[in-house]
């Protein structure tokens, strides 16, 4: 029985980059043998096996065939005569199918074992398919959009990308189901230069499959709607923001683009339209309750963010007030970090603070500063009293904040 570290873990070693986990391959070994070990079976459709000290994942060297359309329609095989070589063989990309022998204290000892020139790939840094089995698993179109995010100065092999078109042709990736997808494309989203994925995507014709609202975008003539929503999520990726700030700051681009004239030219029907956009694609993608919520909310009071400047110091703390910032301040946090990646993300890639987010930021912390218990310990007349004059001095708390930041 021999161990090896396989794939992303050899591929980062060799790029110098810190890899996040170790995916293990053993390779003349059965099932009974590995449970004899101390080994616990946890895979479903192969034998994986957690370690019974690390609890890492070891996976018997396997073959495999593709006997129905999908990522799930292949049937495995997994005897001790499987070598090393045919387990890698049915690896996506050249870059991943490497490996090194590990020794028993667990350190990776002896010569990369390369049968298909991955190294000579990563220093070319191309994305290359190792076979034609490539195309019997629909998952690797995303996955290999994804890596693009992460390596961002990797191109796709042309024959690579003729592969991933046949695959979209044949229909394969229609049979990706949401989860997946949202696995996979929310990993890209919170790479470097997120805009890679849909660019790949795009020109090999899966995006209007698996995400058709962001299709629309590269569908128009001369559109410039385009490089903007790609500009905003890398914006929002430089400035390290989390997954739901830069899912709704795309899917305000998406919605921007989805609705019709008509409906652009009233704002209120305009917003109305956006949530409804955004409910259906959360819908689609199976997007967590974060991401759904705070997309929602940024399409809510977009417009009203953008017209801060302007507004009443009653009306600003209304919306506070509807937005629950005193109980729910980080997400309002978020919705302004979505605002300011739509804003600089389009034009100057600034990393300044909005004048706009400022002036939110400077009203948040006034009104939140107001103690409500001191002004419920000093007022008489009941809750609704109370209610009144906790509102009344955030009112003024905001208007002398206000006026001490424009001084």
């Amino acid at each position: 029985m021999k161990v090896y570290v396989v794939g992303g873990a050899i591929r980062d070693e060799l790029l110098g980059k810190p890899a996040k986990d170790r995916d293990y391959v053993v390779v003349g070994a059965t099932p009974k043998q590995m449970m004899a070990q101390g080994f616990r079976p946890v895979g479903k459709n192969f034998p994986v096996f957690l370690h019974p000290r690390s609890q890492e994942e070891y996976a018997l060297a396997r073959t495999e065939r593709k006997i129905a359309a999908g990522y799930h329609g292949f049937q495995f095989f997994y005897t001790p005569n499987v070598t090393l070589e045919e387990d890698l063989a049915r690896r996506d990309l050249t870059i991943n199918a490497m490996a090194r022998a590990v020794s028993p204290d667990g350190g990776m000892h002896g010569p990369i074992i390369d049968p298909f020139n991955g190294q000579m790939d990563l220093q070319s840094r191309i994305f290359r398919h190792v076979s034609d089995a490539f195309a019997e698993d629909p998952v690797r179109i995303i996955r290999v959009a994804r890596l693009a995010t992460r390596f961002t100065n990797f191109i796709v092999a042309p024959q690579t990308l003729l592969l991933m078109r046949q695959m979209v042709i044949a229909k394969e990736a229609d049979t990706l189901v949401p989860e997946r997808i949202w696995q996979e494309f929310s990993r890209g989203l919170m790479e470097q230069e997120p805009s890679r994925m849909f660019y790949i995507l795009h020109q090999c014709g899966a995006l209007r499959r698996i995400l058709p609202e962001a299709s629309r975008l590269f569908d128009i003539p001369e559109n410039h709607a385009v490089t903007h929503a790609m500009m905003v999520i890398d914006y929002s990726a430089a400035r390290n923001y989390a997954l739901p700030v830069r899912f709704a700051a795309l899917a305000h681009n998406l919605c921007e683009i989805n609705a019709p004239p008509h409906v652009l030219s009233r704002y209120m029907r305009y917003k109305e339209r956006s949530v409804e956009h955004i409910l259906q694609l959360c819908k689609r993608l199976r997007a967590p309750s974060d991401c759904r919520d705070l997309a929602v909310l940024v399409a809510h009071e977009y417009g009203n963010i953008h017209r801060v400047m302007e507004m009443r110091t009653t009306t600003l703390l209304h919306m506070l007030e509807r937005i629950d910032v005193f109980r729910r301040p980080a997400r309002f946090m978020q919705a302004l970090q979505a605002y300011e990646a739509n804003f600089h993300g389009r034009l100057s890639f600034s990393f300044h603070a909005h004048p706009r987010v400022e002036r939110f930021l400077v009203a948040t912390i006034a009104a939140r500063g107001v103690d409500a218990g001191a002004i419920a310990h000093r007022t008489f007349g009941g809750p609704a009293c109370i209610k009144e004059a906790l509102h009344a001095a955030r009112i003024q708390a905001i208007k002398c904040a206000i006026q001490e930041s424009i001084r």
